[in-house]
């Protein structure tokens, strides 16, 4: 199979490889002081994060000649064992608790994100079936709703409002596109109020999550410090910033800069500038992904990659979004930059999975 078809194929290569490579500088920049102080005698992130990069590009290689990676059978499959392992990581001893969620299984040295595969599978799995409808006929359909409820359910019990928020905005537009009434989503959209609300009753945490992002600054030593350190970081940076390895708030102010904030970190090193080729960069990764799903030849490759293209968009936008403080704070990565394997090796899946529908 040939790799490079057209304009949006090289666009998508080029854009994804740049933010993977900014990932890793700014990795170094971030988490240097951090990892020499928490994580002495280790490999520094930077390291770790350029070995992630190397096994995502092998895994991005092996993905796009994956033939099987269109049977809607191995699909049917990859969602069941995703399930499974929704299950496993609530099982205390199999799954880990970081930062208040159970949402990781440790194997050996390594840990996985099954949420991550999960995301993903749901997404390519329903397209098979939404794809299979008859035109003019009926599109809404429950099983549509099941297949999406259960792993919803499943991560809620970790709990990771974010990855939830990310699934459920990428499925209703698929569900948009395949043709389901809008009446329908006034109906979900209250629903969805109602659940939110149910939520924040049974988890008091969401409440001050709320509380900081409407006035961090009530306790900015608290439930507001995460938003409080990065406005810190990102207000006095200007136009051009402080320059690249100058920032003040990766010393210990800001929790793990390499990870979910670090787009405060590049804010407050390379300034408003920096910051606007990042958005570019992923504005232009989009639009190749949705003119990849133009040109799909069938229904479900069209289906499947909106959802993950649109995945990828909601996610690297709430993340900004949090950041810059536009919504509360929640634990999502900076996708292709952010420090992680499980995050960077499912970006990577993602993008094979889209040039391999696409051909």
């Amino acid at each position: 199979m040939a790799l490079l078809r057209g304009k949006e194929s090289y666009l998508l290569l080029v854009t994804t490889l740049m933010l993977s490579v900014i990932g890793i500088i700014f990795v170094y920049s971030a988490g240097t002081y951090w990892s020499a102080i928490h994580y002495s005698g280790k490999m520094p992130f930077y390291m770790k994060q350029s070995v992630y990069f190397v096994v995502a590009i092998i895994v991005f290689l092996i993905t796009i000649r994956l033939n099987i990676l269109r049977e809607q059978s191995f699909w049917k499959m990859a969602y069941i064992f995703s399930l499974i392992l929704l299950v496993l990581v609530l099982i205390p001893g199999i799954g880990l608790v970081r930062n208040g969620s159970q949402s990781w299984i440790g194997i050996g040295p390594l840990t996985i994100q099954p949420a991550e595969l999960t995301k993903i599978t749901v997404i390519v799995y329903l397209s098979h079936i939404l794809a299979q409808h008859k035109t003019g006929a009926p599109v809404v359909n429950w099983r549509h709703g099941l297949v999406l409820l259960i792993p919803v359910v499943l991560i809620m019990l970790q709990p990771d409002f974010g990855s939830v928020f990310i699934l459920v905005v990428a499925v209703f537009l698929l569900f948009f596109v395949a043709g389901y009434p809008l009446k329908l989503y006034a109906m979900i959209m209250l629903g969805g109020i109602a659940g939110l609300a149910g939520l924040i009753a049974t988890a008091p945490y969401r409440l001050k999550r709320i509380e900081a992002f409407l006035d961090p600054w009530a306790d900015p030593l608290v439930s507001g410090f995460q938003a409080v350190q990065s406005l810190m970081a990102i207000g006095p940076a200007g136009i051009f910033g402080h320059g690249f390895g100058q920032s003040r708030q990766k010393f210990l102010y800001l929790p793990e800069p390499q990870n979910d904030f670090i787009y405060a970190i590049i804010l407050e090193e390379v300034g408003l500038i920096g910051g606007l080729v990042i958005l570019a960069l992923f504005v232009l990764t989009i639009y190749a992904g949705y003119r990849f799903a133009v040109q799909a030849k069938n229904r479900t490759s069209y289906y499947a990659i909106i959802g993950l293209v649109t995945m990828l968009m909601v996610q690297a936008f709430l993340n900004i979004a949090v950041v810059i403080g536009l919504v509360p704070v929640t634990g999502v990565t900076l996708p292709f930059i952010s420090y992680g394997g499980t995050s960077l090796v499912t970006m990577w899946l993602i993008i094979g999975i889209i040039y391999q529908l696409a051909k």
